[in-house]
C-alpha cells in the first residue's frame, strides 16, 4: 500500500472506548477518492463462510488469521481487512501482512485501485457499487475487480451510530 491508511487513522478513540469496543472509529477521510498503488503488497488470504453474503464465521477466521499474523511478528502497518465476495456462499479475505507466514497461506496483490467511502446500512449495497462503477467511469477507468473494507462489525457500527464500507475497484 502506498500507506493512504496508517494504525493512527484508527485510533480515534478514548480508553473507556478502547476497553468496550471491539471496533476502532472509522475516519474515513484517508480513503475516499483514493488512488491507490500496490506492488506486490502482501496479504494472508483466508476464505469466510457465507449465506447470502452475510458471513456465518467472520470472527472465528479473524482470530485464527490474527493469531497467525501475530505469532509469526507479520504485523502490518495499515491494518484493515479486504473481502473478496466471490459468491453468496462465501467470501475471500484479505488481511495485510509485513512478511510471509508459514502454515497459512499468503498472497500478493498489485495494481491501481480507487477507493470510496459509503455509509448507510447493507441494504444499500447495490447503489453503493453503481456509485462506484460512475466513480470509475468519471475517471476514464474500467473496472478489473471490486473489493469490500467493512470498517467495523455491526455491533460497533451500532455504538458508533455509523455503518461506513470502502469500497476498492481494482482498474
Amino acid at each position: 500500500m502506498i500507506h493512504i491508511v496508517d494504525k493512527d487513522a484508527y485510533k480515534e478513540r478514548s480508553v473507556t472506548e478502547q476497553t468496550t469496543e471491539c471496533c476502532p472509529r472509522f475516519n474515513p477521510e484517508p480513503w475516499e477518492d483514493r488512488e491507490i498503488v500496490w506492488n506486490d503488497k502482501r496479504f494472508l488470504k483466508d476464505h469466510v463462510i457465507s449465506l447470502f453474503h452475510i458471513p456465518l464465521n467472520f470472527g472465528a477466521v479473524m482470530k485464527r488469521d490474527m493469531e497467525a499474523i501475530e505469532a509469526a511478528g507479520a504485523d502490518s502497518e495499515d491494518m484493515f481487512v479486504l473481502s473478496d465476495e466471490k459468491s453468496l456462499w462465501g467470501s475471500d479475505v484479505y488481511l495485510p501482512i509485513s512478511k510471509e507466514i508459514k502454515g497459512v497461506e499468503t498472497t500478493t496483490l498489485s495494481g491501481t485501485f480507487l477507493s470510496k467511502v459509503f455509509e448507510g446500512s447493507y441494504r444499500h449495497m447495490t447503489q453503493w457499487i453503481e456509485e462506484m462503477r460512475s466513480y470509475v467511469q468519471e475517471q476514464g477507468r474500467e473496472i478489473k475487480k471490486l473489493y469490500f473494507f467493512y470498517t467495523t462489525c455491526p455491533k460497533c457500527a451500532k455504538k458508533y451510530g455509523e455503518n461506513y464500507v470502502v469500497i476498492l475497484a481494482q482498474v
